[in-house]
């Protein structure tokens, strides 16, 4: 923050003006779909630069997106923004279908320990 007479100015030397979180997601802070930080992001289309609600950021996740899926803690890391910021701008693309989420996979049911110590034994006998 550099001070001067006038009011404080927030700024980065090698950025310039710092935005703050809070103004990328207009003042939002919960997501409505709770995303895993490993639910994998992918882009359905090439964002359109010029849509109304369509941040620099947005735009860059849809970017990060094209090739490959990512994890949703990849692209905060690749973004350099916190998770629950993340999570409210995947929010703005999910509406406009612009990227799919997609949840990881739930634990399958494991057999009872009976059956991992059967297959142990078994594996001693030989």
């Amino acid at each position: 923050m550099t001070t001067s007479d006038a009011e404080p100015r927030w700024v980065d030397d090698d950025a310039g003006p710092v935005v703050r979180p809070y103004a990328m997601t207009r003042g939002r802070a919960i997501a409505k779909n709770r995303f895993n930080v490993i639910s994998l992001v992918a882009a359905t289309r090439v964002a359109p630069p010029a849509e109304v609600g369509i941040g620099p950021e947005h735009i860059r996740i849809v970017g990060l997106c094209q090739e490959r899926p990512l994890a949703m803690a990849e692209v905060a890391a690749h973004l350099g923004l916190p998770l629950g910021t993340v999570r409210v701008l995947l929010d703005d693309l999910l509406a406009r279908q612009l990227v799919r989420v997609t949840e990881p996979a739930q634990h399958t049911n494991l057999p009872d320990n009976r059956v991992f110590e059967a297959l142990i034994n078994g594996l001693r006998a030989l």
